[in-house]
């Protein structure tokens, strides 16, 4: 556990008492706060009491007072589409606003580090896609190269569940939209963008609002190093931002879609070889097409972030291809999940956006396409691209009808459950075909999150081998 400094003998408020929201109250219990907390579910205040936290309603005026801070849980919209209650009311009281990402940054650096011979480095991770597969393959060639690293973030633990870093240790964060929008520090060594495309555009109320809250990573921390993906307008313009000239190493573009000009330090993918490029001479190359947990350019591009941040901190070329080819995914992101008579079983339900689809289906041939769920503004329908490899589309969940509207010539079946369409796909496909579960949409019609959609597809595929 982090303790968290500053706070000795004050009354916070804590907002939200889930996995986040308890950590936060037990952390700001043990550096010697008055935790308060409250959450509008009664189960959740009722599993708060029996940790012995004290439970107020934030809805009445007395208990606001004498309150030093009001931390959120990331969860809570603070400002779009429309401000919660009770932070509306840490505004009106004068109460500063803040979520656990802050309290991490202010209370991680303790008098300890004095007598380290190495300070501790936290990577911070953010973008839209990929964050969570780039976040686990660093800490996978941290570990592979023998070095102390913990995950925590918006994968793994909480940041503040966390064991204290020891001498030389490194801490990567993957830190989603929502959490670096409101932390009040962040002051990450090294700082990662893998990429932008729409998402959570209600919560950020456009795309602009969006990218601010992905650059207050980088505007706010001034981390030492920056790794940038370059292949979107948004990245450009931030490392633009940062950069002092074009041999400024302290800045690190990535890209998979095109070669990188300059004397700069940049880290490219091409037909599945991965490139180190510095003072216009290549240091490091890796061929990344045997890598069976990194399939597709756009694990490639995690792949080239991943291999920055990891260089950026010394780790010779050797020791990250090592890890690369042990490296075996994350659950849910081009998961392969079994190869039964020839045909390939993919779970790719992190795939909540077209643009997420989009990738997965451009990494496999042949495909039986799994896709539907609660679809986002827009549909399927910039996706007609991609729809060549499809060889044919098994519908679910809320949207299937009106994704079947937008696949053209596509053939498609309405399966409508995950089940029917695991047999569906099962019983037509033929030896080399792909049955990828990418549903480019949300979950919540069937499921109550894309992880619970993806162990249905599992199970679903398990069960074909009984």
């Amino acid at each position: 556990m982090i303790p968290v400094q500053g706070f000795e003998n004050q009354r916070v408020a804590v907002l939200g008492l889930g996995r986040s929201g308890l950590a936060t109250a037990r952390a700001l219990q043990a550096g010697g706060a008055i935790p308060i907390c409250w959450d509008d579910s009664a189960e959740a205040r009722a599993a708060a009491e029996v940790e012995g936290f004290a439970c107020e309603d934030l809805g009445r005026d007395q208990c606001w007072e004498g309150v030093a801070a009001l931390i959120t849980s990331p969860g809570i919209p603070h400002l779009y589409p429309e401000p919660n209650r009770h932070i509306a009311k840490a505004w009106e009281m004068g109460v500063p606003v803040d979520n656990d990402i802050g309290l991490f940054f202010r209370s991680l650096a303790t008098r300890d580090w004095d007598d380290f011979d190495n300070a501790p480095r936290v990577i911070a991770v953010t973008g839209s896609n990929g964050k969570s597969t780039t976040s686990a393959l660093i800490h996978h060639i941290l570990t592979v190269a023998g070095k102390s690293a913990q995950l925590a973030g918006n994968i793994g633990r909480g940041v503040l569940d966390i064991d204290p870093p020891q001498d030389g240790a490194i801490v990567v964060l993957e830190l989603s939209s929502y959490q670096t929008d409101l932390a009040r520090a962040l002051t990450p060594d090294i700082a990662v963008f893998t990429n932008l495309s729409p998402d959570h555009l209600d919560r950020h109320h456009g795309m602009g609002g969006y990218f601010a809250a992905k650059r207050r990573l980088f505007a706010e921390g001034g981390p030492d190093r920056a790794v940038i993906g370059v292949d979107e307008d948004e990245g450009r313009y931030l490392c633009n931002q940062i950069s002092q000239g074009g041999a400024d190493d302290r800045v690190i573009r990535v890209s998979t879609e095109q070669k990188l000009a300059g004397s700069g330090w940049s880290v490219v993918a091409r037909k599945g070889f991965l490139s180190e490029m510095r003072k216009g001479r290549q240091i490091g190359s890796i061929d990344l097409r045997p890598m069976k947990g990194l399939p597709g350019a756009h694990n490639h591009q995690n792949a080239c972030c991943a291999y920055a941040a990891c260089r950026a901190l010394g780790v010779a070329p050797r020791l990250i291809e090592q890890a690369f080819a042990s490296f075996e995914g994350l659950p849910h992101r081009s998961q392969i999940v079994a190869e039964i008579a020839g045909v390939t079983y993919v779970n790719d339900s992190k795939a909540t956006n077209v643009d997420s689809a989009e990738k997965a289906l451009q990494a496999f041939k042949n495909i039986r396409w799994i896709a539907g769920g609660l679809g986002k503004d827009g549909g399927i329908e910039s996706l007609a691209g991609a729809l060549p490899s499809v060889r044919k589309a098994y519908l679910i969940g809320f949207s299937a009808r009106d994704f079947a509207l937008q696949l053209g010539e596509t053939p498609y079946e309405i399966s409508e459950t995950m089940a029917q369409a695991v047999a569906s796909a099962a019983r037509e496909a033929e030896a080399g075909d792909t049955v990828l579960l990418a549903p480019a949409a949300a979950s919540f019609d069937q499921f109550p999150n894309f992880e619970k959609r993806g162990d249905a597809f599992v199970a679903a595929v398990q069960a074909l081998k009984t």
